[in-house]
């Protein structure tokens, strides 16, 4: 991002305690829509699916049902893949999801199930996962039918009664954002995400394409040219420099 003298007008502090007070309500207001929407999600209707479909994780092939661990609420996200393609040119939107995800002690303290799933052959899934030090249990269903395999890059909710499976949810784009925290706390920030669509103040940072900085090259640089990896691949032992991206077809 360009750097710039722009920030914020600077005031006394009640006169930022009452500006603050301000968006305050408008905060709370958002808050509250947010509610009536999970609310309206609670009320959507939902569709059985066949529950034996066979997918393939470190213990081999197992049932859909297997995923819920015997909890009645699974959550997974569809992770997108790009085949033959080495770990920095897998999707590195993503990886900002499975990055978020690391941990699902909360979900399972609240009776919900989390797996990630992927279209890619086990055996380069699990060299991937063994290379990120993913903790969550991942599957391939590269042969199973939508909702469980088919389009990646959704999060889905399914609900477990007794032997029978059926999706309740299911989002994608920027529907996945609530996972990612980092967006969240940028939100927060004075200089935002810095991408082009925000609304900016006058003389505010240029902003730049959307997910801009979810690549950089070894040293840190923002960049979506052949010698980058997404960002957290560079903290994980034996990430070394690259000189291509490795992988046919579009970024995500």
């Amino acid at each position: 991002m360009t750097s710039t003298s722009a920030h914020p007008p600077v005031v006394d502090l009640a006169t930022w305690q009452a500006a603050r007070d301000e968006l305050l309500v408008r905060e709370k207001a958002h808050t509250r829509a947010g509610d009536a929407l999970a609310a309206a999600r609670r009320r959507l209707p939902m569709v059985e699916l066949d529950g034996t479909v066979e997918v393939i994780g470190a213990d081999g092939p197992v049932p859909f049902l297997a995923l819920f661990q015997g909890r009645e609420e699974l959550v997974v996200y569809q992770h997108m893949w790009f085949d033959g393609a080495p770990h920095q040119g897998q999707c590195e939107g993503c990886t900002t999801t499975a990055w978020h995800l690391d941990d699902s002690a909360y979900l399972n303290a609240r009776g919900v199930s989390f797996a990630v799933l992927t279209t890619g052959r086990w055996h380069e899934v699990a060299a991937y996962v063994e290379f990120m030090g993913y903790r969550q249990p991942w599957y391939s269903v590269r042969d199973a039918p939508a909702p469980i395999g088919g389009e990646m890059g959704y999060l889905a909710c399914f609900l477990r009664r007794g032997e029978r499976v059926f999706l309740t949810y299911s989002t994608t784009s920027r529907g996945n954002e609530p996972v990612n925290s980092a967006l969240a706390l940028l939100d927060l920030t004075p200089y935002g995400r810095g991408e082009a669509w925000e609304d900016n103040p006058e003389g505010w940072p240029e902003g730049r394409e959307s997910c801009w900085s979810w690549r950089c090259d070894a040293e840190g640089n923002p960049t979506w040219g052949p010698t980058s990896r997404p960002v957290p691949q560079w903290t994980r032992p034996g990430a070394t420099p690259v000189d291509t991206l490795g992988r046919q077809g579009d970024c995500h």
